[in-house]
């Protein structure tokens, strides 16, 4: 097999896939473990990924060196936004029938939710950088403490037109990537264990909270009679596949927002695609219905590859770059947001819990804590709030790392 101009052993491309096993298997028994009722689910595997990577990536990579690069990093990132890919889709088809009605009864609440915990964290950054961190290591915390990509690329970017010495502009460029590398472990594993945590300290009747999640379907059972509709497969699979090509095309679309450019990036995209689509159920006589079976696979496997993919790379990155002080800022950055949104949606929104923490999920842009959310719900209906309190974070979030770069360079 011919790649980058030479040739890669099959033994070594085996390799790495068994690597992957070994870590997804082992992920997946720590998920298992339960310490008062309390476990870190599939969360187990990002663990178990970031410890495979602080010990075994750099040996890795050099082993698998070919000509100065390292095909061990690219793959990884295949096996990351494959993985993504997966999962955002197959959450945009289970909440899709769903959701516009859910979305008419709680449209406000979303929204600001959302909002609020973004000004949360803007806020909480802010803070970070009047205590003495440089404003680009900062954004840097605060895209790792709500896991956004989007925000990281922004600030990225935001860092170059603001800085026009190219040697200072690389500099300040690296002080993002390092803040975001620090701040990503707990904001993702923070967010998980928070939405574990809150119906035990709650002592939640979870029968009543699923009940809640309930909303009028408007019509969504009727929409699932494929009378006369032309079937791709019976799994699903034609449909899916349309959808992901459809959102990636979507998502690629950029719009000119201050000194760059914003797109909802490939998670964006195939969520709002996804959404529309099982909506409707179909385009014109084509059905886009998908089994609910193969969602469900598709989802835990996507979610299973996204963080391996994310997780090793970031175990070699965090222990090169770990220093004290950041990650403190992180975890402030991650438990500021959700303990003021968790507290605004109960108290002043009046939202049931699993509708509460569904919006902070997305509120959060935290793709993990949703897996882990329908697994402690019991019900894949949580996705509905994710996904409508998703696009207002992802907007406001990459805003507010542009402003805070512009305001305090």
């Amino acid at each position: 097999m011919s790649l980058l101009g030479g040739t890669i052993s099959v033994t070594g491309i085996s390799f790495m896939m068994f690597c992957v096993f070994i870590v997804a298997f082992l992920g997946y028994a720590l998920g298992r473990v339960s310490i008062k009722g309390v476990s870190l689910g599939t969360a187990g595997v990002f663990i178990v990924a970031l410890l495979f990577g602080c010990f075994f990536f750099k040996p890795l990579e050099s082993q698998l060196m070919l000509k100065g690069n390292s095909y061990v990093s690219n793959a990884l990132k295949i096996l990351e936004n494959f993985g993504l890919i997966l999962f955002v889709t197959s959450v945009g088809f289970i909440a899709g029938p769903n959701f516009f009605a859910g979305l008419k009864k709680n449209f406000k609440s979303y929204i600001t939710l959302g909002a609020i915990i973004i000004v949360a964290g803007a806020l909480t950054c802010v803070a970070c950088v009047a205590l003495g961190c440089n404003s680009p290591m900062a954004v840097g915390i605060l895209s790792g403490a709500l896991t956004s990509t989007p925000a990281f690329s922004a600030a990225k970017e935001t860092v170059a037109a603001v800085y026009t010495d190219p040697a200072i502009a690389a500099e300040m460029e690296t002080a993002v990537t390092v803040g975001h590398g620090i701040a990503y472990l707990f904001g993702v594993i923070g967010v998980v264990l928070f939405v574990q945590l809150v119906p035990r300290i709650e002592r939640a009747d979870m029968d009543a909270e699923r009940a809640k999640l309930k909303v009028v379907n408007d019509g969504a059972n009727l929409r699932k009679q494929a009378t006369g509709l032309i079937e791709i497969d019976k799994f699903g699979f034609g449909a899916f596949a349309l959808a992901i090509i459809i959102g990636v095309i979507v998502g690629g679309i950029k719009i000119p927002m201050g000194t760059s450019k914003f797109s909802l990036g490939t998670t964006g995209g195939l969520l709002l695609t996804a959404l529309v689509i099982a909506h409707f159920g179909r385009i014109g006589k084509l059905s886009m219905q998908v089994s609910k079976h193969t969602l469900e696979v598709f989802r835990e496997l996507g979610l299973m590859m996204f963080l391996i993919g994310a997780g090793i790379p970031g175990g070699a990155d965090f222990v090169e770059l770990f220093r004290v002080e950041y990650f403190f800022y992180g975890v402030a950055m991650t438990l500021v947001p959700m303990i003021v949104g968790y507290f605004f949606g109960k108290k002043i929104l009046k939202l049931s819990m699993f509708n509460n923490l569904g919006s902070i999920t997305g509120g959060m842009t935290s793709t993990p804590a949703l897996g882990s959310l329908i697994g402690v719900a019991g019900t894949d209906d949580v996705a509905s709030a994710y996904a409508a309190t998703y696009p207002i974070a992802l907007v406001l979030v990459v805003l507010a790392s542009q402003f805070i770069i512009m305001l305090f360079p």
